[in-house]
């Protein structure tokens, strides 16, 4: 091995060595963090619950990038939130603070003048604040209602300077607040999906029905007395290679696929055009409610091996909504 080779090795192994305890420091932190978690923060959530308006999140510098990102958290899982800029604050910005909403003000050391003034607004006008800060003995805790301990024992920085482990337990604290809200308001899989229409999120999360062919003229269904003709036609006139069996109360009760006819031709030869649709469905079909995320439609015909889903209202058990299909998912990019 050249000597430049045996020099490119070591500084790989010293970079990795040096991430992987970084790492570790940090998750040491988030641990210590955790056994600090108490009344403090159960009051804090409570607040953010009962909540008239909004949560406006602010913090300066490093701990302003951590504020955006814990307002955006809250606001895609259910919670109305805002990043506020604490120096635009101070230059017009104070009033979109209102009586109803809850401030988040983010600080490190506590001692931020711009966050300080913020939060001495918000007090003055009667809105609660919530302070997370690794000073619990700073300007900024004593003017808050409640403080989250943001404390680290060491950056991870070798200089013990840079904000590193700090900002880690901080976004931490905002996503613990995000979730434990999410948890108190039941807030769902298909909430969340409302809230992300676009892009690779949204498909992943898009609703069954919004992407099911419609029972109706777009569905054709059979009665279970069918004769093979009019089950060969309603299979036909679609192409969903499918059809639902219905009773006389709308309740789906059976399906007929391409796979059944043949199997029934096969079995009985010429005589299976004398038979029934009750004769040759499938009774039970697989079924999935009509609120479920698509990705679990796809999920469940990949593990039955099956193609197509038929889509019913938990509202009225067994009253059919539609059919999706493995084309209509994968059209939609939803895999």
């Amino acid at each position: 091995m050249s000597e430049k080779s045996a020099i490119n090795v070591e500084l790989r192994e010293n970079f990795v060595r040096s991430g992987r305890k970084a790492l570790e420091e940090e998750a040491e932190a988030l641990r210590d963090t955790a056994l600090k978690l108490g009344e403090p923060f159960a009051k804090a959530a409570e607040l953010m619950l009962a909540a008239k308006g909004k949560i406006v999140v602010t913090g300066l510098g490093k701990s302003g990038h951590v504020s955006r990102k814990i307002a955006a958290t809250l606001a895609s899982t259910g919670t109305p939130s805002f990043y506020l800029h604490p120096a635009e604050a101070l230059h017009g910005d104070l009033g979109v603070i209102q009586r109803q909403d809850v401030l988040l003000s983010v600080a490190f050391g506590g001692e931020t003048d711009e966050v300080i003034s913020v939060a001495r607004h918000a007090k003055r006008i009667g809105v609660a604040v919530v302070a997370i800060t690794g000073n619990l003995q700073s300007a900024l805790a004593k003017l808050a209602d409640f403080v989250l301990d943001g404390s680290v024992s060491k950056e991870v920085c070798p200089h013990n300077l840079a904000p590193t482990a700090s900002t880690t337990v901080a976004l931490a604290l905002g996503d613990a607040l995000a979730v434990a809200l999410m948890d108190a308001r039941g807030f769902s899989a298909a909430d969340f999906a409302r809230l992300h229409p676009s892009g690779a999120l949204g498909r992943k999360l898009s609703m069954v029905r919004d992407l099911m062919k419609p029972a109706g003229a777009a569905l054709p269904a059979v009665s279970p007395e069918a004769s093979f003709h009019e089950v060969l036609e309603a299979v036909t006139r679609k192409n969903y290679g499918i059809v639902p069996v219905e009773d006389k109360s709308g309740q789906l009760i059976g399906a007929i696929s391409d796979g059944d006819i043949r199997r029934a031709l096969l079995a009985q030869g010429a005589g299976a055009i004398h038979l029934l649709a009750s004769q040759m469905m499938t009774r039970s079909p697989r079924t999935i409610d009509g609120d479920s995320l698509a990705i679990d439609a796809f999920k469940r015909m990949e593990e039955a091996q099956i193609t197509s889903i038929f889509v019913i209202d938990d509202a009225r058990p067994g009253v059919l909504l539609g059919l999706v299909r493995m084309h209509d998912l994968l059209a939609a990019k939803i895999v």
